[in-house]
């Protein structure tokens, strides 16, 4: 759909994941102060986790709709989560010499991700094993 309405689509997703991204940035800096990149993590686990899910139910519709990836899986989550910020964040703390942590951080964000989108296909198998 390389129209003007995918372009929309994605633009209002995005808009939309931008905002929820926002949120979250707020409540985890409210919650756990300025030193410490709890958003990202938290906002790429669940968005791949969320990702997975909706992969999950894409591949039991078979034939989803368009329209749907666009707004929720290139919109909405590609506003959603940021592997950009991760990378900036992981940088930084090698930078203040925090080595290790700079070291679990990327891991843990990697490996949590992964085992995101493998939780959210999963909570979707024993509808597709019919």
């Amino acid at each position: 759909m390389a129209t003007l309405y995918g372009y929309l689509l994605v633009f209002l997703g995005a808009g939309f994941g931008g905002a929820l991204r926002h949120g979250v940035n707020q409540g985890t800096l409210r919650a756990f102060g300025p030193d410490r990149p709890v958003a990202t993590i938290l906002v790429n686990v669940l968005g791949s986790f969320a990702l997975g899910v909706l992969a999950g139910r894409f591949a039991v519709q078979g034939h989803s709709t368009q329209t749907l990836q666009l707004f929720l899986a290139t919109g909405l989550l590609g506003g959603f989560t940021t592997f950009s910020a991760f990378s900036l964040e992981a940088a930084l703390l090698w930078q203040r010499g925090q080595l290790v942590g700079s070291a679990l951080y990327v891991a843990g964000s990697v490996l949590l991700s992964i085992a995101g989108v493998f939780a959210g296909l999963s909570l979707l198998r024993p509808f597709h094993a019919a």
